[in-house]
């Protein structure tokens, strides 16, 4: 059981089980399925534009009990940026490409700044009973926008250090066999990731596409 937690911790972190308490059983389901970080970090933004858009609609209507909506909506949403900011930098600190996926985290975001901040100006009546949540969510918010914007070069190396620093500490507390079976699951997690980069193509090895010019 140790080595397998080992091999899962170094070689597949996206495969790992994904049990959130702030996603819907059917949004876990669709989590689990997208192992690709740009697709799951464009998931996590489709949730989280949700649980905005779910605020925005609670705070157009006075109702009764629309506080605890309110509040465990903003609780939620804070906590699927959070998730959104760990998947990025594990996929980053393996060197994944992540600008499509943070082009969609940011589009959201620039969207539901305003509208939280809209929530927070406007003083609701019954604001005092989420306003840590709501004041949480603006911060986490902005906090995510600056790094799904900023230097990804930067926020790429910074993950590179990190990674390599918790393998590193990992590894040290292994025994030599543990220690080679995780090397091993390691580099097989890294030819496969490596096999999907590849474009499909139906050409047998060694040939070549004709030249165009001559097929005119």
């Amino acid at each position: 059981m140790k080595k397998f937690l080992i091999c899962v911790m170094l070689a597949a972190p996206l495969a790992a089980q994904v049990h959130h308490d702030f996603l819907t059983a059917d949004e876990v389901d669709q989590i689990r399925e997208a192992q690709e970080p740009n697709d799951r970090v464009t998931l996590y933004a489709k949730f989280a534009k949700d649980r905005v858009d779910m605020v925005k609609s609670l705070l157009s209507k006075d109702k009764p009990g629309r506080s605890t909506l309110i509040h465990d909506a903003l609780d939620d949403y804070s906590k699927i940026l959070d998730a959104i900011d760990d998947v990025t930098d594990e996929a980053l600190g393996r060197q994944v490409d992540m600008h499509k996926g943070l082009s969609a985290v940011s589009g959201m975001e620039k969207q539901a700044l305003p509208i939280l901040q809209k929530a927070q100006d406007s003083h609701p009546k019954d604001s005092d009973r989420y306003d840590f949540v709501l004041k949480t969510a603006i911060e986490t918010t902005s906090d995510s926008l600056d790094a799904a914007t900023g230097d990804l070069g930067k926020r790429t190396r910074d993950a590179e250090a990190r990674e390599a620093r918790e393998k590193k500490e990992i590894e040290s507390a292994m025994t030599p066999e543990e220690r080679k079976t995780a090397q091993t699951e390691d580099k097989k997690a890294q030819d496969q990731q490596e096999q999907k980069r590849k474009a499909p193509t139906l050409m047998r090895p060694g040939e070549k596409k004709p030249d165009q010019n001559q097929q005119q």
